[in-house]
């Protein structure tokens, strides 16, 4: 199992990638009360324009009501892609009172969050 945590500006994600054989199973949750908001299951094929490029295909569910399925869309595309292998992301950020910045601030902290995770599993 990998955990990370990155802070910044009083906003934090914590994001936990657990092994399932070649799989991923990834979960980043945030802000006041993690929760389950989106998930998205990224699945690798080889690119049709490009010879050798893997990307992604992502199929995702969003709770009623819940704005993280473009942060778990994103992120399950990314690994399955740079991994190309079949990744799962469960993603649940709220805060109460939001502001445009700090949403803007937790997509930045994901962001940064799959990328970590990506160097250290490629590396």
């Amino acid at each position: 199992m990998i955990e990370i945590k990155i802070e910044r500006n009083h906003l934090q994600v914590a994001l936990t990638a657990l092994p399932m054989g070649k799989d991923w199973s990834v979960s980043i949750m945030g802000g006041d009360r993690p929760h389950i908001g989106a998930v998205a299951l990224g699945v690798p094929a080889p690119s049709a324009h490009t010879p050798g490029k893997i990307n992604a295909s992502v199929s995702v569910l969003t709770v009623t009501g819940h704005r993280e399925d473009e942060l778990a869309r994103s992120a399950a595309e990314t690994l399955a892609s740079r991994l190309a292998t079949v990744v799962l992301v469960a993603c649940g950020i709220h805060k109460d009172a939001i502001t445009g910045e700090e949403i803007e601030g937790f997509q930045s902290l994901v962001r940064d969050a799959v990328e970590e995770l990506a160097l250290r599993l490629l590396g």
